[in-house]
């Protein structure tokens, strides 16, 4: 019989890594509080038309990449629903504003998401066909100030502030503007007529992009395209003055709150229901795909899925990307645990689990070995999983006094229990 494993392009995330997913997620909760977001949790599934008519037909997401089937449970006089696997989590937040109505309450609406998105991608690192994005949405009626360039500027000088928290250093924020709907259709046919003598020349993507969304055509990677691409029409000469005017509000903001950017004229996002401000914030240590996490501005997703006005912004990072950021970064060593209690004798192992848990009833993590060990096993164990052991005999338990070695100095100390918990939660050097 085959042995069964884990179905390709998903895995199974482990110890010691797992820690490093939790601090992620721990620390962005934490600066997300801080602006005043709410975490929001929707379905891992929508209906399927709920995305065709977001993210667009033409993406890749919704031609190529979705999980989708029917679903039969029904009543027999209904047609089956289609139903897909959330391959993105906005269009899902923005169908919640408007099915709670939360914009009846007349203020911004401030939330977060941490969960699984699903795409049906070519597995490669850091990229897997189910995967967990971090994301954020400001959304509102206008009077709220949702279409204010400063919620683009604030959202943008949290995410720098993140990304400082989580130690990763050397990022570049790179900062466009594809207008509104109206600039963008004014573009799209710009570069619809300029691909018309140069796409032939182009990849079969990019011909089949130069048709039906010549905006795809900007996100080519194909290196032979390069030259090509970089002959077209920008965005920023397709341009109303208000939208000019609104992204030159932004990056004012960004200078006085110090966030360095960078303009990139090709940034226009993968997906269909961005408008005027988009950004990404990329890292060197990622290689070809160096992208961090992007968002931008959807000033007309909710009416585009039968809901109010309601312009937004957001943003989606993997976690994936971030994890791979930080070991390159050598800024995720794994955690040790305070201490390793060593019982010597079974005898003594009841008493070793009363020990653990009035130590970790005071905040200490606790490794607990077992009675049957021999001392160099118990030792060895101890070196690989936490900072310090201690050792508990019956003289130990008798007199109150432990045995406490700190790996990182290799100083064996004696100890009174009523001391042990202040003395683990000192700093050591590993």
């Amino acid at each position: 019989m085959a042995t069964l494993k884990a179905v390709r392009g998903t895995r199974d995330l482990l110890p010691p890594e797992t820690a490093l997913w939790n601090r992620i997620e721990a620390t962005a909760r934490a600066v997300f509080a801080r602006y005043n977001f709410g975490e929001i949790r929707t379905p891992v599934f929508e209906d399927t038309s709920l995305f065709s008519r977001s993210v667009g037909e033409e993406t890749d997401i919704v031609s190529k990449e979705m999980y989708t089937w029917e679903d039969r449970a029904r009543a027999q006089s209904e047609k089956p629903q289609s139903l897909t696997l959330r391959p993105e989590n906005t269009a899902g937040v923005v169908r919640a504003y408007i099915e709670h109505k939360l914009g009846e309450t007349g203020q911004l609406q401030k939330l977060y998401y941490i969960g699984p998105q699903f795409r049906r991608e070519r597995p490669q690192k850091g990229r897997y066909r189910q995967f967990s994005q971090i994301g954020a949405e400001v959304i509102g009626p206008p009077h709220a100030g949702s279409e204010s360039p400063l919620r683009d500027a604030e959202i943008l000088e949290m995410l720098a502030t993140l990304l400082d928290e989580l130690g990763i250093t050397g990022w570049t924020l790179e900062l466009n503007s594809v207008g509104s709907a109206a600039d963008r259709a004014r573009y799209n046919e710009t570069l619809r007529q300029a691909l018309i003598p140069l796409a032939p020349k182009m990849c079969e993507d990019c011909q089949r992009r130069a048709v039906t969304n010549p905006l795809r055509v900007l996100d080519c990677k194909v290196p032979e395209d390069q030259p090509i691409i970089e002959t077209l029409p920008k965005i920023v000469d397709s341009l109303d003055d208000e939208s000019k005017s609104h992204f030159a509000a932004v990056t004012v903001a960004l200078d006085a709150s110090g966030v360095p950017y960078t303009r990139n004229h090709r940034l226009v996002r993968g997906l269909d229901y961005y408008t005027r401000t988009t950004f990404e914030f990329t890292h060197g240590g990622l290689g070809a795909q160096n992208a961090l996490l992007g968002g931008g501005r959807y000033d007309g997703l909710s009416e585009a899925i039968g809901g109010p006005k309601a312009p937004g912004i957001g943003f989606a990072m993997g976690e994936d990307r971030l994890v791979l950021t930080l070991q390159a970064l050598e800024a995720a060593k794994p955690e040790k645990a305070d201490a390793y209690i060593a019982p010597l004798g079974e005898t003594v192992n009841a008493a070793a689990l009363a020990l653990a848990r009035e130590l970790r009833r005071s905040g200490l993590t606790i490794e607990l070995g077992d009675g049957s060990f021999r001392l160099k096993k118990s030792f060895d164990a101890a070196d690989r999983t936490a900072r310090r052991i201690i050792i508990m005999g019956e003289d130990e338990v008798a007199s109150g006094i432990l045995t406490v070695k700190d790996f990182s100095t290799g100083i064996q100390t004696k100890v009174p229990r009523a001391e042990l918990a202040g003395v683990l939660k000192a700093p050591s050097d590993q």
